[in-house]
């Protein structure tokens, strides 16, 4: 029975980079052997168990084969006469099998290493078609190590753009899509994930509401790199830069859907793409069950976003009752996370990366104002239901007549 380190901790050590989990797989051990030393075994298709001390993750070493489409379709063999090559060659990339020994030795049978220095991602074997889960993997390290000059290799950009055509981007299910979706979020370019799925031609399948968006045209004085899907790239790379939060990010993504659905004949012009694009984040966030949460900053996102580009052009009953829709006195949070991702709009286009916005700073000062006023009074006079809500407006709006100042 021998225990080694794998995955990513060896290959972000190798890397230098933060290790987030130690996974280790066990060589020549049976599923009691486990248990008798204490072992929690917690997977169901696969013998996985806890370490009784450390609470990492020990897999049987293990081999694969594909029954059935998608991911599901694997029937899984766990025995001590499965080698470590064997265990190592049914993962995705390259730089993902390589193992470590107790002794700190490097076990590189795939040329993981070499890939590490080449800052490529490459898949192992063509084992890797038969998991369209991966396809969402690659697009998602892509974004994490894009800092690092980390590409795709040509012969998995084409090994995955055949996975595509063949239909098999077809059976991922909600769930893990969301999965990865999400954890690309959390990366550093998260935008590098969209744009490899692009590549792929997998955005149309996973992502059809973003893909829409590429080849639709915006007036070039206000968006001099024209292209939709192209500025919704450079939104999500400055909400990248802003905030480390998903949901705004997410939020900034999905801000121009409603471009997608103008008519031909109205191009570049967009008037009514705010309220368009509810409906595709609607479509979007039911189809991969994403988080309430998410969903409800990303529509209100698309929905006011122009309200606070024209901060200085509106009146103040219209800058208020903007602010009630966006319930920004009792929800705060997001009333912030929403201005983050109208920062990044304005600051994705050519030219705008590090433009200043006092727009936001209007709508944070004017959160602050209506968040000050006393309604002690009103409730001492009695007021209640919709007489105690008028009274409250009234007072909202004489306090920023009085108070707000653009800047």
């Amino acid at each position: 029975m021998k225990t080694y380190l794998v995955g990513g901790a060896v290959r972000d050590q190798l890397l230098d980079y933060p290790v987030r989990e130690r996974d280790w797989v066990v060589v020549g051990a049976t599923v009691e052997q486990m248990l008798a030393l204490n072992y929690q075994q917690v997977g169901k298709d696969f013998p996985v168990f806890l370490h009784p001390q450390t609470r990492d993750e020990h897999a049987l070493a293990r081999t694969e084969r594909n029954t059935a489409p998608g991911y599901k379709g694997f029937e899984v063999h766990a025995s001590p006469e499965v080698t470590l090559e064997e265990d190592l060659i049914r993962r995705d990339l390259t730089i993902n099998a390589i193992a470590q020994d107790e002794d700190g030795n490097i076990i590189d049978p795939y040329h993981g290493r070499a890939d590490l220095q080449k800052k490529l991602l490459r898949h192992v074997s063509p084992a890797f078609s038969e998991d369209p889960v991966r396809i969402l993997r690659v697009a998602r390290f892509a974004a994490r190590y894009a800092h690092l000059g980390f590409k795709v290799a040509e012969e998995t950009r084409e090994l995955m753009q055949n996975m595509v055509s063949n239909g098999e981007a077809d059976a991922l299910v909600a769930e893990r899509v969301w999965q990865e979706f999400h954890k690309a979020l959390t990366e550093r370019n998260p935008q590098v994930f969209i744009e490899v799925l692009k590549i792929c031609n997998a955005l149309k399948t996973i992502l059809p509401e973003i893909d829409a968006l590429f080849g639709v045209p915006q007036p070039e004085l206000h968006h001099p790199e024209i292209d939709t899907g192209i500025h919704t790239l450079m939104v999500l790379k400055q909400a990248s830069l802003l905030t480390t939060d998903p949901a705004t990010r997410f939020a900034a993504l999905c801000h121009d859907l409603g471009k997608a659905l103008t008519p031909k004949e109205e191009w570049p012009s967009h008037h009514g793409h705010e309220a368009n694009g509810k409906l595709p984040v609607q479509q979007l966030c039911k189809r991969l069950r994403i988080p309430n949460e998410y969903r409800e900053l990303a529509l209100i996102t698309a929905e006011f976003h122009l309200h606070v580009h024209r901060a200085f052009e509106i009146k103040k009953t219209t800058l208020l009752k903007t602010i009630e829709k966006l319930d920004g006195a009792r929800k705060p949070q997001r009333y912030e996370q929403f201005l983050i991702a109208c920062t990044a709009d304005i600051r994705g286009r050519t030219g705008y990366e590090s433009a200043p916005y006092p727009q936001a700073d209007y709508y944070r000062q004017a959160l602050d104002i209506i968040k000050g006023i006393d309604i002690q009074p009103l409730k001492d006079a009695g007021l209640v239901g919709k007489e105690m809500a008028a009274a409250i407006h009234t007072a909202r709006l004489s306090a920023l007549n009085n108070q707000l100042q653009a800047h």
